[in-house]
């Protein structure tokens, strides 16, 4: 340590017959495991004496705003932040390499400690006691690759060098919650650790490097940085950046951070940005980092956000804003209206979004519901809250999502003629993907698009017309049935009214979206008697069962000797509905 230090002891606290120097100020302390930041040293009258003046990290462990009988001594951001503490109550931490021996630098038996040993030093043998306890520390700090000193009370990088040759291959350290109180110090470090990948530095409160000079090689392997809950701001978020030029993973998690500038030199390799619970950010400074080329993750939890809009894209266009954005995180926000879902389908790389806890998922509306709505507005999502979208999940959102908004779609404008299908912008705004949705499954019929009635009696009855389509002279049955009816029960009434045997009976479906020549219609006989008539919204092709994508009317056929009779009736889609056969 330097000379201007010496007052400090290896255990990290100050001796008291010591006269504290001005350089303490500014340092991170700790009391009774309270953390502090020394803010005054120096006499306080009218009490003999040094005393350290502190401002807590937890307001409410101090008593006053640092002053004391009409003196200020020092100020706190809190009018309770501040208490006056003698030295020898205070920690102010241990370097880096001790703290890496205490934790991992197994001890040795008092056997094995005094246990002489003759090495050749030049040419003279020399007698040692503990040398083998020597090497093997050494051996073991070699070895570490991924350590964890959190809470250890480092505050210093230690003797210089000292870190390289102990611990030359160190990747990952995680020095959360410690007494590190400058990036000088974390420089210092880092210097000494030339394989460092993974740096989690939280909870610690870092004062900017000393000069102006940009930082250069202090982070050259560097790709996670760790800074939540630092009080770093974005101006120094920019600065230190610039110390890593490959860095892929930046968590700046509660700092109340404002992003005042745009990156331009800096963060050009960051994959993932955490900005979780930094109140003051808004949207329009979101834009400011909307031009990271490879910005993967943005996770936006508990920002407060509740709309956002992209202004360069038009309804059905993608934005140039975030180009490979693929996963966004925007969990206990303030979300609570669909355009802001409408509005990240715009995204044209996002393929995985979390969205929980918002006003939006948390109404009276189901949460399945909520989940096949946001799956129907973003057509390139594959996970929605950590769950993959199967593709027999999507398919049933956009079509319950094209029904749902039908009868809204045809009010607006919409028509199922091209020609006449243009619903007005206002639709087109809360619905973006509507007019893509008729294009991919055709535009919702007007059977498709009743409204449900009152579970009566006569709302539950199927008209069915009956006719023979090769005796154009034949004359059309007409016949109102239960929807609860079964097929074996059609057969019986067909059978009477036509006057020929069940067995001679053809009964087959057609939808009117999709074609069914007459060689795939297949004779319905047991196992098929029981089905029900409301249940009849699958057909059979080349034998195997195969479900329509959609059927607002049903045709049964019915085919006997050389002559066909068709019965149609309008039936609820139902496209979700198991395969009958």
């Amino acid at each position: 340590m330097s000379e201007g230090r010496s007052h400090i002891l290896d255990s990290g606290c100050i001796t008291t017959n010591d006269a504290l120097t001005s350089d303490v100020v500014g340092r991170r302390v700790e009391v009774n495991g309270e953390y502090a930041t020394v803010r005054f040293s120096g006499i306080v009258p009218p009490v003999a004496g040094c005393w350290l003046g502190v401002e807590w990290d937890n307001p409410e462990r101090g008593k006053h705003d640092g002053s004391h009988e009409g003196t200020v001594y020092f100020k706190c951001r809190h009018p309770t932040g501040g208490s006056f503490i003698r030295p020898n109550k205070v920690n102010f931490g241990i370097d880096f390499l001790t703290a890496v021996k205490n934790r991992y630098v197994l001890e040795d038996g008092p056997e094995e400690d005094g246990k002489e040993q003759v090495v050749i030093i030049g040419s003279r043998p020399v007698e040692t006691i503990g040398f083998d306890s020597v090497i093997k520390q050494q051996s073991q700090l070699s070895k570490l690759q991924d350590i964890s000193l959190r809470n250890c009370a480092v505050s210093c990088a230690g003797e210089k060098g000292g870190i390289a040759k102990a611990c030359p291959n160190i990747r990952k350290v995680d020095l959360s919650k410690n007494l590190l109180s400058s990036w000088d110090e974390v420089i210092h470090i880092a210097d000494q650790l030339r394989h460092l990948e993974d740096l989690n530095l939280s909870e610690n409160k870092l004062r900017c490097p000393s000069g102006s000079a940009p930082l250069t090689g202090a982070f050259s392997a560097l790709k996670v940085l760790v800074l939540n809950r630092t009080g770093i701001t974005w101006a120094e978020v920019l600065r230190c950046a610039s110390a890593c030029p490959v860095l892929e993973e930046l968590y700046l998690e509660s700092n109340d951070i404002v992003i005042s500038e745009r990156p331009t030199d800096v963060l050009q390799t960051v994959k993932l940005l955490d900005l979780s619970s930094n109140h003051l950010i808004d949207e329009s400074q979101l834009f400011l980092i909307a031009y990271l080329p490879r910005l993967e993750q943005l996770i936006l939890s508990d920002i407060g956000i509740s709309s956002i809009h992209f202004p360069d894209a038009g309804i059905g266009c993608k934005t140039a804003m975030f180009p490979n954005l693929q996963y966004l995180v925007v969990n206990d926000n303030r979300i609570s209206q669909w355009s802001f879902i409408n509005e990240l389908d715009k995204l044209r790389s996002l393929h995985a979004l979390s969205c929980n806890r918002n006003p939006l998922t948390e109404g009276d509306r189901a949460a399945e519901t909520t989940r096949q709505l946001i799956i129907a507005k973003i057509g390139q999502l594959r996970t929605l809250n950590k769950c993959k979208i199967l593709p027999e999940e999507r398919r049933g959102a956009e079509l319950d999502y094209r029904k749902a908004f039908g009868n809204e779609w045809k009010a607006a404008g919409g028509h199922q003629d091209p020609d006449r299908n243009r619903p007005d912008e206002a639709f087109l705004a809360a619905h973006p993907r509507y007019q893509l949705l008729c294009l991919k499954y055709g535009a919702p019929e007007d059977g498709e698009l009743k409204v449900q009635q009152p579970f009566m009696l006569k709302n539950q009855l199927l008209t069915l017309k009956i006719k023979c389509p090769n005796q154009l002279d034949q004359k059309v049955l007409e016949k109102q049935l239960p929807d609860s009816m079964t097929i074996q029960k059609v057969k019986g009434l067909l059978s009477r009214l036509l006057r020929v045997p069940v067995s001679d009976l053809l009964l087959s479906y057609e939808s009117p979206k999709v074609s069914c020549p007459a060689k795939y219609k297949v004779k319905l006989t047991s196992p098929h008697d029981d089905v029900k008539l409301s249940l009849c919204n699958s057909w059979i092709l080349n034998g195997r069962p195969h479900m329509p994508a959609h059927l607002a009317s049903l045709r049964v056929t019915c085919c006997f000797g050389d002559s066909v009779y068709h019965a149609s009736s309008d039936l609820a889609e139902s496209h979700l509905s198991p395969p009958l056969f």
